[in-house]
């Protein structure tokens, strides 16, 4: 019988850089019993945002750091919106960029993911905030 779930987790970031949080995810998954279908995430946030990536190797969170920090530096004279500080426009830019919304097919109770896939929330703000992502379920 087809149905539909919703949640909402809170995370927290300790500044700018990925963070895995796949396991919360598996965890309310099985929690819930849910089987076949297909998963959304949304970041309700235009300063951070979400992705699938590596999660064997940290040099690739290191190395997509270096790139946006390259691409958007911080307190480019470009920018106007600097009311929260040099990195409030680089990291809308980078939110832009990116993406806030994710789709994943849940197989058999499990996330179709990759071999070496995580999904993080990539904080671009320097500072330490508190990240909402709602989850949404429909399928089996």
């Amino acid at each position: 019988m087809l149905r539909q779930v919703y949640h909402e987790l809170t995370l927290p970031t300790r500044g700018r850089g990925l963070y895995e949080f796949t396991p919360e995810v598996e965890a309310w998954i099985s929690q819930n019993r849910l089987r076949d279908g297909l998963l959304t995430l949304h970041l309700q946030h235009t300063s951070a945002s979400l992705l699938i990536q590596e999660n064997a190797d940290p040099d690739v969170r290191r190395d997509l750091e270096a790139f946006f920090k390259r691409l958007v530096p911080d307190g480019d004279p470009l920018f106007v919106h600097t009311l929260e500080g040099d990195d409030d426009m680089p990291a809308h830019i980078r939110t832009a960029l990116t993406t806030v919304n994710l789709s994943l097919p849940v197989r058999g109770g499990q996330l179709a993911l990759g071999t070496w896939q995580g999904i993080y929330v990539w904080e671009h703000r320097v500072r330490s905030h508190r990240r909402r992502v709602a989850l949404h379920f429909i399928g089996e």
